[in-house]
């Protein structure tokens, strides 16, 4: 990996969500570097970058969301434009880590793709990571290089401490979801609970019970990612089965994929509030979807990077 402070700094975008890159660029007082990313008639992705980095530290603002496997081959392809063409130092700054949910052997004959793809972002020639709550922290360990991990969850604490909500507690959807619930509630000091659910099979789950008191609470469900919504509009109708007043759900990454809008506008969710690290189209955002950016988070760490200051610094200030 290449160190030292670097002269000049770039930033670039692929496809995947250049409108968060753009606002980013313009957090951080830079225009985006001049690049194209498209195909061939075949589908082979081409990228052509119009400006030198020759020793520079260059950022690539590229969240792998759906198309996932077209998103995660620009990724790596402009890596590798990057690393042939001399640059000093490649960011890979990834807001959402697809297959991070394959993290981990769950039965036999289970590969590990979360890991797979660490190696291929490491082969390609990335000398540091950028990436926003992951759905397993050990996936920083998949890397051999250095990985920043930004949480959203300030982003998310700071808008329900402006909503001034009375009666709070923080529910975690499942068991495995405990240590982030935890996180929310202590800056706003209040008890969590637990759905306790079997899931049988990928995007279908069945609460069983829940653990802790939420009757005449607001409830405020946290995640990581809601996919299919078919979890969270469960979870919350079990809340409130169970007396809570009101249900809000707080989520990083806004996959939103088959049947996720509709469920969460027939859900009981009085709010659903989402971060910008994935692009969500207008026609999927009614009225009971928040979103909030999370750009500057990644500006102000990208700057810590470029002059070498602490990255966790960041959330100690905040």
């Amino acid at each position: 990996m290449n160190g030292g402070i670097f002269s000049d700094y770039k930033i670039f975008a692929g496809n995947a969500h250049r409108d968060l890159a753009e606002e980013i660029a313009s957090i951080m007082g830079k225009p985006l570097a001049k690049s194209n990313v498209n195909c061939f008639s075949d589908g082979e992705i081409r990228v052509d970058l119009y400006e030198m980095v020759r020793g520079l530290d260059c950022y690539i603002v590229q969240p792998t969301c759906d198309p996932v496997n077209n998103n995660l081959m620009e990724l790596l392809i402009m890596i590798d434009a990057m690393k042939r063409a001399s640059a000093g130092r490649i960011n890979a700054v990834i807001p959402y880590y697809g297959y991070a949910r394959q993290d981990r052997k769950a039965k036999a004959r289970d590969p590990i793709t979360a890991k797979l793809v660490a190696d291929l972002i490491v082969a390609a020639g990335a000398d540091r990571v950028v990436t926003m709550d992951l759905h397993a922290a050990q996936i920083q360990g998949y890397f051999n290089i250095p990985v920043d991990h930004l949480h959203g969850m300030m982003v998310l604490v700071k808008y329900i401490k402006q909503k001034q909500l009375e009666d709070l507690v923080i529910v975690s959807p499942d068991h495995g979801s405990v240590v982030r619930a935890r996180n929310m509630a202590q800056p706003l000091d209040c008890p969590i609970a637990i759905v306790d659910k079997r899931r049988d099979k990928p995007n279908q789950s069945e609460v069983m019970n829940v653990i802790g008191s939420i009757e005449g609470k607001t409830a405020i469900l946290v995640d990581d990612i809601i996919d299919t919504a078919g979890s969270i509009t469960n979870a919350a109708n079990a809340l409130m089965e169970r007396g809570a007043k009101d249900v809000y759900a707080c989520v990083t990454h806004p996959v939103l994929s088959g049947q996720a809008i509709e469920r969460i506008e027939n859900s009981v969710i009085k709010e659903l509030v989402v971060l910008n690290t994935i692009p969500v189209p207008k026609e999927k955002r009614p009225d009971k979807i928040k979103m909030l950016s999370v750009a500057p988070l990644f500006a102000e760490a990208m700057l810590r990077i470029f002059s070498n200051d602490s990255i966790s610094k960041l959330f100690d200030d905040k």
